[in-house]
């Protein structure tokens, strides 16, 4: 049984989340938050495995909430809820801690998919986001020139030390956005492999999940944006 907090100043919005989660057997909904502090406060009571956290609320915003429940080392895991438009802050929910972003209207199935997804331990982001979502991240690292960073990778740093070259691999294609399948189809593994290479570099790097993995891809310079005419 996965345990839910539903974080939205709108009623009607946690109503709907609240009656969807409820009619399904493996998800019981513990608690409603209409802002931020009310999350972080909630989610240090109840310690929720998964909590939906809107981004735009009166007070304290998703963001910040899903910063603090994180700090706190809670067990608890922030899946973000968003519009097709993403908020000109979405990137910093990745570094605040968040284990994925969902559209608000986003089907049943995919919605119930994605609290179990988060709540295993693994990262989930809307196909229609994935790489817009990457892409705005990037906008906010210092360049050099449209082409790339300002500064070479940074392979003298210890958690790239750490890696293999297949394991090196392995997160610069993470870092790409790229799906397990993707991975394994474009460096000839099998997808259990990956899977397993996977999970060997998030814990040789020290990452969450494997949106933080895409955020130290990118901090180090082993992945950028694609340019306009990729």
């Amino acid at each position: 049984m996965t345990t839910v907090l539903i974080v939205d100043d709108q009623p009607l919005q946690r109503l709907g989340f609240r009656m969807l989660l409820e009619a399904n057997p493996d998800t019981e909904v513990v608690g409603e938050a209409a802002h931020g502090g009310e999350a972080v406060r909630m989610a240090a009571e109840l310690r929720p495995d998964v909590i939906l956290m809107d981004v735009r609320m009166p007070g304290m915003d998703g963001i910040e909430a899903t910063r603090r429940v994180v700090a706190a080392g809670d067990r608890s895991r922030v899946l973000i809820l968003t519009t097709f438009d993403l908020d000109e802050y979405a990137h910093e929910a990745l570094r605040a801690g968040a284990s994925g972003f969902l559209l608000k209207d986003a089907h049943p199935e995919e919605l119930l998919a994605g609290i179990r997804a988060v709540a295993s331990g693994d990262a989930v982001i809307a196909p229609a986001l994935t790489r817009r979502l990457l892409d705005a991240y990037a906008q906010h690292l210092p360049k050099s020139s449209p082409a790339g960073p300002a500064t070479p990778p940074a392979t003298d740093d210890p958690r790239i030390r750490a890696l293999t070259e297949r394991e090196r691999e392995i997160l610069v294609a993470i870092g790409q956005g790229w799906t397990n399948g993707e991975i394994a189809e474009r460096l000839f593994l099998s997808e259990s492999t990956v899977k397993t290479h996977v999970g060997r570099v998030l814990a040789k790097v020290g990452a969450r999940d494997r949106i933080q993995a895409v955020i130290l891809a990118y901090d180090l310079g082993l992945a950028r944006p694609n340019s306009p005419d990729q």
